[in-house]
């Protein structure tokens, strides 16, 4: 028995499979899924965060210092003894070098030479104790002269805003050695790296944020 001609236009339809197939009937396949990166560690977006709130912590000391430096006729107050500005332009000058040490380190670990980082940490490290000891140094003498906390309102926020800043630093300076020392046992390598970055970064950050605290607190 002859098939009537819509059996025969069903024999040539294309099957349900072939239709499903990516580029039948001149389409063009899907593009392939590409995976998702992330712009960094769990720790380094951590101190990202870290850092933010430390920058508003210490905008909030600025903008206090700002509205009495603006509301008083005379800066500093009288009988109040003047800030030593050029051993802390030279102790300045220090704790800049220290970044700069800190990012040779990072390039001779990018290198692999563990020895090379341990060398430039130790040099950092130097340096934040030279800084810090300096600073205590002269903060002696300052109360010696009679700036203290409770002087004036000068006082307080000079032991505020630099005593915090120290703080860091000594903070600061703790996680370095902890760096230095696991440098020194093998731990912190070329290929782990994380905890030597985020330490750097903490370190840029107190060091990039003493000289617009020497500038203001100093010498405005």
């Amino acid at each position: 028995m002859a098939r009537s001609s819509a059996a025969r236009k069903f024999d040539h339809a294309p099957s349900i499979d072939a239709a499903r197939r990516p580029g039948f009937g001149g389409g063009k396949p899907p593009p392939p899924v590409r995976p998702t990166t992330p712009i960094g560690s769990n720790a380094w977006l951590g101190m990202v965060m870290l850092l933010g709130a430390e920058a508003m912590f210490f905008a909030g000391l600025i903008g206090a210092f700002l509205v009495f430096r603006l509301g008083s006729a005379v800066w500093p107050p009288p009988f109040q003894p003047r800030l030593p500005t050029g051993i802390t332009a030279i102790n300045t000058f220090i704790l800049i070098t220290s970044a700069v040490t800190m990012r040779v380190g990072l390039r001779a670990n990018q290198r692999g030479e563990s020895t090379g980082l341990i060398r430039w940490l130790s040099w950092t490290a130097s340096l934040g104790v030279i800084f810090l000891t300096i600073q205590g140094f002269e903060w002696v003498r300052l109360i010696h002269f009679g700036l203290t906390v409770s002087s004036s309102v000068y006082g307080g926020l000079f032991y505020t805003i630099i005593g915090f800043h120290a703080l860091h630093v000594f903070g600061a300076l703790i996680w370095l050695m902890v760096v230095w020392l696991k440098t020194r046992y093998g731990a912190i390598t070329k290929q782990n790296y994380v905890g030597l970055q985020i330490c750097a970064m903490y370190w840029v950050f107190v060091v990039a944020l003493w000289p617009a605290l020497y500038g203001l607190v100093y010498l405005y």
